[in-house]
């Protein structure tokens, strides 16, 4: 079961999901917040990491549909809804690199990758922070309790973008990965244990490329 995996104090929780494999991912290209759908095996991960969760009193997902797509299936299976949509969790921009493998970017934009140099469209961390902040915020008003949990789902960027501000990224994290996200009575978020709702060697394949 994917709750009580944290041994922080009582307060509202948020699981906060990366969605299954999309086309995009199993073809490498990077997506950033190019709209694309879940592949079959990706709708299969979906199904098989539902039976992992236990209850929760809200569902929210980024308007993206690889996203909500998850949603709509975890949703289905766990019987909770309705599944409030979240703007502000979509991915990052990718910009100038939306659609293009790892091999497409080093030939256009050689060293790039390595040197963690990106293209000009691409939306920068500060960017990125000050909406997903609003949309941990909108979600957290969703859980009056401080025993509510919300499982929510979104990008591998929002997530790693989470773990970096709390100083812990702790590397790449698969679809239907997750990671407990508290917000204290400050207004304080914070990153909490990681969760992985699906083995490696499920569904004959989690290993869909880490692109955004």
């Amino acid at each position: 079961m994917a709750q009580r995996k944290c041994t922080l104090r009582a307060m509202p929780r948020i699981l906060l999901v990366r969605h299954g494999q999309s086309e995009w991912n199993a073809e490498g290209r990077w997506q950033g917040q190019a709209d694309i759908s879940l592949s079959d095996l990706g709708r299969a991960q979906s199904h098989a990491a539902a039976t992992k969760l236990g209850n929760f009193d809200v569902i929210a997902s980024s308007t993206l549909m690889r996203a909500a797509e998850t949603a709509y299936i975890i949703s289905t299976e766990l019987g909770i809804g309705p599944i409030a949509p979240i703007p502000n969790l979509i991915e990052r921009n990718a910009g100038e690199w939306s659609g293009l493998t790892k091999d497409d970017i080093e030939q256009a934009w050689p060293g790039y990758l390595d040197a963690h140099k990106r293209p000009p469209g691409y939306e920068s961390d500060d960017e990125v922070w000050h909406r997903v902040e609003e949309g941990i915020r909108e979600i957290t008003a969703m859980l009056p309790g401080r025993h509510d949990e919300a499982i929510v789902v979104a990008h591998g960027g929002v997530i790693y973008l989470l773990e970096d501000r709390a100083g812990m990224r702790r590397g790449r994290i698969p679809n239907l990965g997750a990671v407990w996200v508290h917000v204290d009575d400050d207004g304080s978020i914070a990153a909490g244990d990681r969760v992985e709702l699906i083995d490696d060697g499920e569904l004959l394949s989690s290993q869909s490329s880490d692109i955004l």
